[in-house]
């Protein structure tokens, strides 16, 4: 299975993908790349000695509602990836969503 750690994503057939940050992103064309910046819901660890501060990070006071949208989205996204991948192979153009990158 693959698996990230010390900013590398090790794939099963042995690959490493040496990253910047620690998160992978989609967008809505399809594209995958480095997600940065995890200013939408995150853990902050330099809040853990702050007891008056909470360690978790929701500057749009998202519900747990809004959070499972999010996640569905951004599933649906690597799901119709996968789904053009199967259909096109991973050397088509047609593999990205176009109209997206409009």
């Amino acid at each position: 299975m693959t698996d990230f750690k010390r900013r590398a994503l090790h794939l099963n057939t042995g690959k490493q993908i040496k990253m910047f940050g620690n998160s992978l992103a989609i967008g809505k064309s399809l594209e995958i790349g480095e997600g940065y910046a995890p200013n939408i819901f995150s853990f902050v660890e330099s809040q853990l000695e702050d007891k008056s501060a909470p360690p978790i990070s929701n500057p749009y006071k998202l519900t747990p509602d809004e959070l499972y949208e999010i996640a569905d989205y951004n599933i649906r996204l690597w799901m119709d990836l996968k789904d053009n991948i199967r259909k096109f192979g991973a050397n088509s153009p047609r593999v990205f969503n176009s109209d997206a990158m409009r």
